[in-house]
């Protein structure tokens, strides 16, 4: 190939007008409605890239598209053989809209929950992101659809992802930050997207340690690396030399000026060989691809497996007195409060907006089923006196409370000359906990009525605060995608059994968080955050990590660990001693209290889930690699594993008090 033809394949072919103005809505199509095409030549048998966004669904087409729950809800089923079946859901829309590459694995760690695009991520943990987007990974492969993983690295705040470097301590960069990368790397993941902010003062996209250090040589992948898009480079010779392998998805620094910079020695074209390889190689292996027609786009088998997947990860907080399940035969009347009830809201509107046939919002589910005879009656004002008359003569309260993509998610300026106050989405900037108003409705009205529930709609953790104490029952829905109604209203009457665990933790205090300015131009990470934090600093959480309830209840009993063949097993028995099938989540946490080195109290290295029938027992067994267990080294720059006691850890929770505790010496 010529020079020319080379750097062709590097390029993105979209115009910055055609999608800056999608973004912004003022072209016919929105953002990416057709894959975004790259690269390819037909002279010499490359195909083209054709890019598919999207982490709950491909954002291509306008009312075809099925939309699954978010990624965070995603994690809260801690389901991997689920999230790899809706990576294979995904992939074949992606084919059968054309496309061959599809940027749905987003792993970024919410650092602190007010991060605006913690929707698209699976959990605080890093291990449940790891394992989460290795599972969809798997998905999108099998069906030949290289899967894109994203943003690489450090990317976990919204407003000010443009001007913001990130440093931290190489043990907190290699053990918090990148873990979760690796493993998806590992798994075989084809392709990476960088990301917009720095790290130690060096644009991501222009990363040479990130890049070419870490990603291609120590990791040894084989695929090739794209720009986030528009303004993920800045500088032809930096980019290229810095590892960075695609310009998508338009051309501005690639193409003329990439060329110009090799005749000029600036960049050696053994570099753009390389670059060429990764492309050219991912793309032929793929060329033989499954093929799909637009019948598979929304059909009923990926709106059944939303609505399963919606199911599974809504979470029950709160059942005082077990007043959920809702009897439907003996329920009359139910008042339903809060705008959002009828909103079609499927979480952010930005790179990862859907647009799918139809939305099954909170209110309809629940119209749709209750009983025939049962009165649904909707209101979505403020006045605290007309909604304690409703309450008052209602069987049931449903209050349907949080947030929507004015209130966080992909910032989105409106206008690029009034950037901070013309936009929607972005970080939650005044608090974690749900509006005032809200919060005031809620706890004078929820206190009229016994059987009074709350359903959390957001994407990330929501602070509890003191109306808490107002109502009976507390169920965080997330964003629970196009079938969520219909998931919620069926675990309110009882229909499906709640199994989602939660996967961040809920603190007693905001202040028990990291401190983060969102707009800082300058962050530092530290090395703990979430659960590990709390446990750091001897705060005990509201709501532990990793903690849901169920119609049903479970007991944990007989814990044994073993070592073998550099592996670690722990084994327990399960019991469902209540009268419903239902599902449980068994997590394994380590902690390593003789360790030399400061180590977290538990960190998160397993998970099973495993449904049982009422008085049915089944023995679970978790296992995890040793490696696992290393710590990053920052004087010999490897990571270690000590010769020291190990504290394992079973239960459905964080929480110290309920976990099964077995030592072992590695």
């Amino acid at each position: 190939m010529t020079l020319e033809e080379k750097v062709d394949l590097m390029s993105g072919k979209m115009s910055f007008d055609e999608v800056r103005g999608a973004i912004k809505g003022k072209n016919k199509l929105h953002y990416n409605e057709f894959p975004y095409p790259a690269g390819g030549s037909y002279e010499k048998g490359v195909p083209q890239m054709l890019f598919c966004d999207g982490s709950r669904g491909v954002v291509c087409g306008t009312g075809k598209s099925t939309c699954f729950p978010v990624s965070l809800l995603r994690g809260a089923t801690f389901n991997k053989r689920l999230e790899e079946q809706i990576g294979a859901a995904m992939s074949k829309e992606v084919l059968a809209y054309g496309g061959n590459l599809f940027a749905g694995v987003c792993i970024n760690l919410p650092y602190h929950p007010g991060w605006g695009r913690s929707q698209e991520t699976y959990s605080e943990d890093s291990f449940v992101l790891g394992e989460m987007g290795a599972a969809m990974v798997r998905g999108i492969q099998k069906q030949g659809v290289i899967a894109c993983i994203k943003h690489f690295a450090f990317n976990q705040m919204e407003n000010g992802r443009f001007q913001v470097n990130i440093t931290c301590s190489k043990r907190t960069e290699r053990e918090v930050f990148l873990a979760h990368f690796q493993k998806c790397i590992k798994e075989g993941a084809a392709a990476v997207m960088s990301s917009y902010n720095k790290y130690c003062g060096v644009m991501c996209g222009h990363h040479d340690y990130l890049l070419n250090q870490v990603l291609k040589k120590e990791w040894d992948f084989d695929g090739f690396i794209m720009s986030d898009f528009m303004w993920g480079i800045k500088d032809t010779i930096e980019a290229v030399n810095g590892g960075q392998t695609m310009e998508m998805p338009t051309t501005k620094y690639f193409g003329s000026k990439l060329i110009k910079a090799v005749e000029e020695g600036k960049v050696p074209e053994c570099i753009i060989d390389d670059a060429v390889l990764r492309i050219m190689r991912t793309l032929l292996a793929t060329k033989n691809k499954k093929k799909f027609d637009s019948t598979v786009i929304g059909c009923l088998h990926h709106r059944r497996l939303a609505r399963q997947c919606a199911e599974e990860g809504i979470t029950l907080i709160k059942n005082h007195d077990n007043i959920l399940p809702i009897n439907r035969a003996k329920t009359k009347k139910i008042v339903v409060f809060g705008r959002l009830a009828d909103e079609d809201n499927l979480g952010d509107q930005g790179s990862s907006q859907v647009f799918p046939p139809y939305v099954v919002s909170p209110l309809k589910g629940i119209l749709q089923n209750s009983s025939k005879t049962t009165e649904v009656i909707f209101y979505a004002g403020a006045n605290v006196s007309h909604g304690k008359r409703l309450a008052e003569s209602a069987d049931a309260v449903v209050f349907i409370a949080g947030y929507d993509h004015h209130d966080e998610g992909e910032f989105v300026a409106q206008n690029t000359k009034d950037l901070y106050t013309s936009a929607v989405g972005g970080d939650r900037k005044k608090s974690l906990g749900l509006h005032l108003q809200e919060q005031e409705f809620i706890k004078e009205v929820g206190r009229v009525n016994k059987t009074s529930i709350v359903v959390l709609i957001g994407g990330s953790m929501i602070m509890l605060d003191d109306w808490k104490d107002s109502v009976s029952s507390i169920l965080m829905a997330y964003y629970p995608g196009m079938e969520g109604g219909n998931a919620l209203a069926r675990i309110l009457f009882g229909d499906v059994n709640p199994s989602g665990k939660l996967p961040f933790v809920i603190p007693e205090r905001e202040m028990d968080l990291p401190v983060l300015d969102w707009n800082a131009k300058e962050v530092y990470y530290d090395y703990y955050h979430g659960y590990q934090k709390l446990d750091h600093d001897k705060r005990k959480p509201l709501v532990p990590f990793g903690f849901g309830l169920s119609y049903t209840e479970f007991k944990l009993d007989n814990m044994e660990v073993r070592l073998k063949d550099e592996r670690l097993y722990a084994f327990c028995d399960v019991h469902n001693i209540g009268k419903r099938t239902g599902a449980e989540v068994i997590q394994m946490y380590v902690g390593f209290p003789e360790a030399q080195v400061e180590r977290p109290l538990k960190a998160l290295k397993g998970f099973e889930r495993v449904l049982l029938r009422p008085k049915e027992k089944k023995r679970v067994m978790i296992s995890c690699p040793v490696d696992e267990f290393a710590w990053y080294n920052e004087t010999t720059c490897q990571f270690e594993n000590e010769h020291t006691v190990c504290r394992v850890m079973l239960g459905n929770s964080s929480a110290e008090e309920r976990l099964l505790k077995q030592s072992i010496l590695l």
